[in-house]
């Protein structure tokens, strides 16, 4: 599956489970390190972790295999790696913080 493809699936299956403000950027030609980042908020921990959840089940359904998951025991900020495709799940508090978005449009700005 490609990058872009595993991007959409990865989204579908938070909008299935009511993912908020779901973002999708663009970074392959920033970093060697993934092709896309996909950023998500979450209204609880407990949100945030079924919509890991529902993303690891619906990637390993489509045969992709899941590099790794961190951060599930606070579930601030859960990650998702899924190689060519990172997700970040986020409240809204930590996303606000950490403004991942801001950081990368930023460098894609200056990178074009």
């Amino acid at each position: 599956m490609k990058s872009k493809e595993l991007s959409r699936l990865a989204i579908a299956a938070l909008e299935e489970l009511k993912g908020q403000s779901i973002t999708c950027i663009e970074v392959q030609k920033l970093t060697p390190l993934t092709d896309y980042m996909v950023v998500v908020t979450g209204t609880s921990s407990t949100h945030v972790n079924a919509m890991a959840d529902a993303l690891v089940k619906s990637v390993k359904n489509a045969g992709i295999k899941v590099i790794g998951v961190e951060g599930r025991p606070q579930a601030e900020w859960v990650l998702v790696d899924l190689n060519d495709v990172v997700v970040h799940l986020m409240l809204a508090p930590t996303r606000a913080l950490y403004k991942l978005e801001d950081l990368w449009s930023f460098t894609t700005a200056d990178a074009g």
